[in-house]
């Protein structure tokens, strides 16, 4: 299954995501990542589903219901995909905006930039410009230079002429009044047409990981606020999941990429005309786990990712 939802995204409405990379191949292993733990580091690209297979399978959910983007967000990092420019230009016969969420970490390819130009909006992870807070929150693969990165994104910038947003996560156990001031003067080159500041908000990979006080987020927003337009990430996008009529397929193929809360499972159990008996089956089986989090509940499908969650 490639194609999931749509979901409520927070940033882009009613998204149909492409889980266009297999679980959980990266070229980082983020301790924030609610994906679970990096089973292959990766940073060369390759092909893993053919630009065919995933048009068939958005053509069938693209008619159900509106839709306002057609969302690249996959188990893994999706610019690891050697045909995601071929999958892009043939999903454009949808006639819908195009999202991709990369980490930024091949940008610096040209090849990649090339592909990501076939999108409309395009979300770029900068959690990091100084290369000791890189390396503890983004744990990246060895051979990637954060140098390299930050020119890639530059050189990105240059050429784009769609949506360009960023994005940072902020984490507990990290000094960030400094490296803040530093992700600052950087966003002053690049420009981006909207900064977004992030908190964990689902099951991380290492359980340490945690929201940070509340003076760090007020810090990061005013300081970002001075160089460009800045929104938070850091509420409930809430449970109005699409849904074909087969709870089962609906639930495995939304949770194997985006953890769905307790309350959004039941109601879409209630949607499809399911009862608890189907849910404790899945749970009983190892279809599905869950996971607690700050007070809430989280269902996510069983993942080798997700054994240590």
């Amino acid at each position: 299954m490639f194609v999931f939802g749509p979901v409520p995204s927070r940033r882009l409405g009613k998204s149909l995501g492409i889980n266009n990379i297999p679980d959980k191949i990266c070229s980082y292993a983020c301790v924030y990542c609610q994906i679970g733990n990096t089973l292959r580091m990766e940073i060369e690209r390759r092909e893993y589903y053919s630009p065919e297979e995933i048009y068939k399978e958005v053509e069938k959910k693209v008619y159900n219901e509106k839709i306002d983007y057609i969302s690249f967000v996959p188990d893994g990092e999706p610019t690891l995909d050697k045909n995601l420019g071929k999958t892009a230009i043939k999903l454009r016969d949808f006639d819908i905006p195009l999202a991709i969420l990369t980490n930024s970490s091949l940008i610096y390819r040209d090849d990649v930039r090339d592909d990501l130009l076939h999108f409309n909006y395009v979300s770029l992870k900068l959690d990091a410009v100084s290369e000791m807070i890189w390396k503890f929150v983004d744990r990246p693969h060895k051979d990637l230079k954060l140098k390299n990165i930050l020119d890639g994104m530059l050189k990105f910038r240059d050429d784009f002429t769609g949506k360009l947003v960023t994005e940072t996560m902020l984490i507990n156990a990290v000094d960030y009044e400094t490296e803040i001031k530093k992700i600052v003067e950087f966003m002053q080159v690049l420009k981006p047409d909207i900064a977004y500041i992030a908190v964990p908000t689902r099951p991380p990979a290492e359980r340490w990981v945690s929201t940070p006080d509340e003076y760090i987020i007020n810090y990061a927003y005013a300081r970002l606020s001075k160089v460009t337009k800045v929104e938070y990430l850091i509420g409930y996008e809430g449970n109005e999941f699409a849904f074909t009529g087969n709870f089962e397929e609906d639930i495995l193929s939304i949770t194997a990429v985006h953890p769905m809360r307790e309350e959004a499972v039941l109601t879409l159990m209630k949607k499809c005309g399911e009862n608890l008996e189907k849910l404790e089956d899945m749970l009983n089986t190892g279809k599905i786990i869950t996971v607690e989090y700050e007070g809430n509940v989280y269902y996510m499908r069983s993942l080798p990712s997700r054994k240590y969650m």
